[in-house]
């Protein structure tokens, strides 16, 4: 079966933008700004993991999201663990990600509520192919000035912590429950699996890869559907064209030609490295 181009859902937030990024229209003159655009399946089914991209030009709030378990007793599929890769930043861009130190949930509540959480938060400034992976349970925000893209487990499902004074609706006992509010350790460190391929996490939840290939090749799996999402360059899959701003999932053999320039997400549930297969 050929492979899939999902779908996209440009989603308002204020914290958006109006000029967006390559392969992506800017928002039209006096419309709202869009902070996300989503790539979903055309038959809408429900798949285990969204691709999106993120625009900011304002501090998210301080959040956290639920695990499998704690999701799944709310009626939800699944938790929420996370990944972003950053393609452009400010000079000033940051993201906060975990605390300082470790605080229990009474800590937690009492510096959400009086804005206290923002500067116990560990905000690292960040650059352009940055990579960050965020566990469910994570304390986190995204400042502004930031282009990345975040892939997930497909789950509509965030606990606002704090959110700077603005009227948006707070999530503290089911935030506070969530947490785990503990200073930051990486779990995954980016590394060459072949020349021209990076694995950059390979968690319990989904792998991403990241590749720079180069020339014709057909891309297999295990079973697993894989989403392909190509940053940079031109080529084809199956024939049609390949390019930036678009997103592909494919669950058969997929016959690529990448040219030149390519910076391609490979993506796939997790565990278990490299289904795929070029050649």
């Amino acid at each position: 079966m050929p492979a899939v181009r999902l779908e996209t859902k440009r989603v308002e937030k204020p914290w958006g933008r109006e000029t967006l990024w390559a392969g992506f229209d800017p928002v039209e003159p006096g419309g709202a700004k869009v902070g996300e655009i989503w790539f979903q399946h055309p038959d809408g089914r429900d798949t285990d993991l969204l691709v999106k991209y993120l625009f900011t030009s304002q501090k998210l709030s301080i959040q956290v999201h639920p695990d499998d378990a704690q999701a799944q007793a709310r009626g939800y599929p699944r938790g929420k663990s996370e990944a972003w890769v950053i393609l452009a930043a400010e000079p000033d861009a940051t993201i906060a990600i975990g605390t300082k130190e470790p605080m229990t949930a009474d800590e937690l509540r009492a510096a959400s509520l009086d804005g206290s959480i923002d500067d116990d938060m560990v905000w690292h400034k960040v650059k352009k192919d940055d990579f960050y992976y965020s566990a469910a349970g994570t304390v986190h925000a995204i400042g502004p000035g930031l282009t990345l893209v975040e892939v997930q487990q497909n789950v509509d499902l965030t606990y606002r912590l704090y959110d700077y004074g603005s009227d948006r609706e707070l999530h503290l006992d089911d935030g506070v429950a969530v947490s785990d509010a503990v200073p930051y350790v990486p779990p995954y460190t980016p590394a060459p699996i072949t020349d021209g391929r990076i694995m950059m996490a390979d968690s319990p939840k989904f792998v991403l890869e990241r590749w720079s290939l180069t020339g014709e090749g057909t891309l297999r799996s295990d079973g697993r559907p894989i989403w392909l999402v190509p940053l940079a360059g031109d080529g084809t899959i199956d024939g049609e064209p390949f390019l930036a701003g678009g997103v592909w999932m494919a669950d058969g053999d997929t016959k690529l030609t990448l040219g030149a320039g390519t910076d391609l997400l490979v993506l796939y549930t997790g565990p278990g490295a490299n289904p795929t297969i070029w050649g």
